[in-house]
């Protein structure tokens, strides 16, 4: 298989209290990536990075996706850089437009989405590489904010974006791109091109999030993934069937995560349902020969 990171995202729905355990889990089974949520009204993304992070040694976790209208820079940089000085190396760092309609619930939505996105991600990279920063931006003002603590180790700040015009700011100003789940091999494709033509350097990286469920009965396969490929395919406005899922066989479900590699990800992150998710995330670490874990886990 074409070289991929397989990461595992703990999804919002399952209780914050389970997360020590499933990230120590996960890791010793042998995923690279563990994922949070920052949902409004879910769990707290930095905070979720921060339990996950402590309760694991080598995993790298990210945070997908910090809205931007609900974070002030600065404060968003220091939460951060804290991070990264106690667990360098192992942090990715999500940020995107956030959902419009739960921006507007809580009085945060933005006059202008790809200026404060821009803005935003522009000044958090800025102040994590330790630069003294001045802005007087359409959404962002920062008056000579400088981190007392900048990592030595700056983690990567990636875009958690869809639309051509944000994937182009993307490629413009931020160390990598995130794609929502339900995004098969030719959204990859695409989504590469448009990275590309934005200006996105070599090493800007494409991670993929995946709807996944791992089993033999087609039937129960099919059954948990409904309700997410109905809901998803709503919104991405194509047919539920269109809607990609890594599923199947573990055999099937690695075919399908080497799919999406060939297409241009670096990272895929399954976000599994049905029983038994360290199980299936076993099944599918097995079938493309990544799992370290011992037999009985």
């Amino acid at each position: 298989m074409t070289n991929v990171r397989i990461g595992v995202m703990y999804d919002r729905d399952w209780a914050p209290e389970g997360l020590p355990g499933f990230a120590r889990q996960a890791e010793a089974l042998g995923v690279d990536d563990l994922w949070v949520v920052e949902d409004l009204g879910w769990s707290g993304g930095v905070s979720a990075a921060a339990v996950a992070l402590g309760a694991t040694e080598r995993v790298r976790v990210g945070i997908g996706i910090a809205p931007a209208p609900l974070r002030s820079p600065a404060l968003l940089a220091m939460e951060l850089a804290t991070l990264a000085r106690v667990f360098p190396g192992r942090l990715v760092a999500g940020i995107g437009h956030g959902v419009p309609e739960w921006m507007a619930q809580v009085g945060a939505a933005a006059r202008s989405p790809l200026a404060l996105l821009e803005e935003t991600i522009t000044s958090v990279r800025a102040l994590l590489q330790g630069d003294r920063v001045e802005l007087a931006g359409r959404e962002v003002r920062l008056d000579g904010v400088r981190l007392v603590h900048p990592p030595a180790e700056v983690p990567p700040v990636v875009a958690g974006v869809v639309r051509p015009r944000s994937l182009a700011l993307s490629a413009r100003v931020a160390d990598g791109t995130v794609i929502t789940e339900g995004h098969g091999p030719v959204d990859v494709e695409n989504t590469r091109a448009l990275t590309a033509k934005g200006g996105g350097a070599s090493d800007h990286t494409l991670t993929v999030f995946a709807f996944a469920c791992v089993g033999d009965d087609p039937d129960e396969v099919a059954r948990a993934l409904h309700p997410h490929t109905e809901a998803h395919g709503a919104w991405l406005g194509r047919p539920q069937d269109e809607v990609f899922t890594v599923s199947g066989s573990a055999a099937q479900a690695a075919e399908r995560i080497g799919a999406l590699a060939a297409a241009g990800a670096d990272t895929v992150v399954l976000r599994i349902s049905g029983a038994k998710p360290l199980g299936q995330l076993r099944a599918v670490l097995g079938a493309v020969g990544q799992r370290r874990g011992p037999e009985g886990q």
